[in-house]
């Protein structure tokens, strides 16, 4: 079995300010475009905020992507114009732009009864392009479409993995193509929710996947380094187009 190291850290999926940065110095202008993956937070009904991972709370004063239903805990990608910040109690009042919806899902559990389902494909993830932020560990992978099912991929717990390191919790990242590719690739990407997993005293995760170039491999993910960054680069046409569930 080869062990990766991977730092888990709070780390930046996409890019922020193409103009300006958030310090709000000399105020925000309507070419103001920030960009930031987000957690979608219903107050009741249609009316919501985002969580976003790098700039905090930010409250939508207006709303140029109406079409969006807001599902609670919903991972999104948020594109908005910033509007000021310290707006009442949320960190940044803001113009959305445009918001593409994250898949979404919780931790798997996984048994000798239902492991063929989740199966073991192997999977293409860029270095970068796999990390945990606001709960949430967020991955870009790489795609060979279907042509009909969509293809499932999932995040387990309960899979026998080889090693004693108490100090940590061990995951798996499973893939189920259902041998039904296409030949035609795509950025694709999910997030987990952690919360049903106790990180109290562990220094952190070891996830174990398939990978397309290295195999079996296991990553480390240390909660101890906190002075690491990614840029995750990710097609803003892509997330409601790829076929995964």
């Amino acid at each position: 079995m080869k062990r990766f190291n991977l730092f888990l850290v709070s780390m930046l999926a996409i890019l922020a300010f193409t103009t300006q940065s958030c310090d709000n110095k000399d105020g925000y202008s309507i070419g103001d475009i920030g960009m930031s993956w987000a957690t979608v937070r219903v107050i009741s009904g249609n009316t919501y905020y985002l969580d976003s991972d790098r700039f905090g709370t930010l409250w939508l004063s207006a709303d140029a992507a109406r079409w969006y239903k807001p599902v609670d805990g919903e991972r999104v990608i948020s594109y908005f114009n910033p509007l000021a910040d310290n707006y009442n109690n949320y960190d940044m009042a803001i113009k959305l732009e445009a918001i593409y919806p994250i898949l979404t899902k919780n931790i798997a559990e996984i048994t000798p009864e239902n492991e063929e389902e989740f199966g073991n494909d192997p999977i293409i993830i860029y270095k970068g392009n796999l990390w945990i932020d606001n709960g949430y560990m967020n991955i870009i992978f790489r795609q060979d479409m279907p042509l009909v099912d969509k293809h499932f991929i999932n995040l387990v717990q309960g899979e026998s993995i080889d090693g004693d390191m108490k100090d940590y919790v061990y995951l798996a990242l499973r893939y189920n193509t259902y041998n039904d590719l296409s030949g035609y690739w795509q950025n694709g990407a999910v997030s987990f929710n952690l919360d049903s997993i106790d990180l109290t005293g562990k220094k952190g995760i070891i996830l174990r996947m398939n990978s397309k170039e290295n195999g079996e491999i296991e990553l480390e993910m240390n909660l101890n380094q906190t002075n690491q960054a990614s840029m995750a680069d990710f097609s803003r046409s892509t997330p409601q187009e790829t076929m995964i569930k």
